[in-house]
């Protein structure tokens, strides 16, 4: 299982065995986000989402200085409002796209990810990050404001109040305070995010593919419910890999002392 697929001419996929990388790839512009390259993120993750062998998604960038710095304000000029309206949904799609893969996923963040740069990270699961990095939602400097969700990401991470803080000042945040703020979870050295990166899905893909998408499904559907109402979504999730080929073959495994080899269904 290796390989890479071209999704157009700005995004693909890299596989390393069960760990597949989502490569943004628009080095001339700092990978900000055309119509055309949104219309790629989304298609490519459309496959990633039926892909059974894809247990993790790590989401880089080519370019040296950025991961993403958001929308393609040069094109968005260009637009009449009407165009904005139909361009929208293909926006969307690729943040959504993201952000529901079923699979645990991983952004590897250096240099700027700023707007929706930062919602493709935070779209993810995980956010690893380079000392290079600065992140922030400066949508309001333009008179927008955080489309690719995050207004819905931030305060899930880090409060309702620290995320009104972030947006409404648009300032952007560099890594040692990003990562005391929890904007991004893992900081390592420069220019090591995406080999720490890959690193972190290869040992998260080690366990049961089953299991692991359940387990994100049931923190996704989870969040933000009560407690009892969220045991529901948790019971369901269980249900759903008690009796799975994973579940047997992980429970044989552990009493044989091996490595599992999982069936992953």
């Amino acid at each position: 299982m290796g390989g890479e697929q071209r999704f157009g001419e700005f995004v693909s996929v890299r596989r390393h065995a069960y760990v597949a990388e989502l490569v943004l790839d628009r080095p001339g512009a700092m990978n900000a986000v055309s119509t055309d390259m949104a219309r790629s993120i989304g298609s490519a993750c459309a496959a990633l989402a039926e892909d059974r062998d894809a247990r993790v998604v790590v989401v880089t960038s080519t370019h040296a200085r950025a991961f993403c710095v958001g929308a393609d304000l040069k094109e968005r000029n260009s637009f009449s409002d009407a165009e904005l309206v139909r361009q929208r949904p293909t926006a969307r799609a690729a943040y959504t796209g993201v952000l529901e893969l079923p699979m645990p996923t991983v952004a590897a963040v250096h240099g700027f990810a700023l707007g929706g740069g930062f919602e493709l990270a935070l779209a993810c699961d995980l956010v690893v990050a380079d000392p290079t990095a600065v992140v922030g939602l400066p949508e309001v400097s333009v008179g927008v404001i955080p489309g690719g969700g995050g207004t819905q990401l931030l305060p899930r991470r880090v409060g309702a109040a620290r995320a009104a803080e972030l947006i409404f000042t648009a300032r952007r945040v560099e890594a040692a305070e990003a990562r005391e703020l929890g904007l991004v979870d893992v900081l390592v050295g420069e220019g090591e995010d995406r080999t720490e990166a890959l690193a972190l899905a290869e040992r998260i893909a080690a366990n049961s593919p089953v299991g692991l998408r359940a387990a994100k499904r049931a923190l996704r559907l989870g969040h933000g419910l009560d407690l009892r109402a969220g045991l529901e979504v948790e019971d369901a999730a269980w249900r759903s890999v008690a009796f799975s080929g994973d579940r047997a073959e992980g429970v044989a495994a552990f009493n044989e002392k091996r490595k599992p080899k999982w069936p992953g269904e």
